[in-house]
């Protein structure tokens, strides 16, 4: 199937992303339009691949064990009063 760019700002760009990048024309329109379609399905409040591979690595996240029993504070350097000590 063939996608044929008839608009030359268009065109320009692909070939400027793909002489960026070292792709193809192929994978540099490819690359665009999945990354237009990540931000557009977050946009409308679904969740994309990215968004799911982030969910993933959170709750990896939360499976390890706490290795420094200290607060947060405590581990900045605050003190009870917010003062950095």
């Amino acid at each position: 199937m063939a996608l044929s760019l008839k608009d030359p700002e268009t065109d320009r760009l692909a070939r400027a992303v793909a002489a960026m990048t070292g792709e193809s024309l192929t994978v540099a329109v490819r690359t665009a339009l999945a990354e237009r379609m990540e931000r557009e399905m977050l946009r409308r409040g679904r969740p994309g691949n990215l968004a799911a591979r982030i969910d993933e690595i959170v709750k990896e996240f939360a499976k390890l064990p706490v290795l420094d029993p200290r607060t947060p504070d405590e581990i900045i350097g605050y003190d009870e009063t917010g003062m950095w000590t």
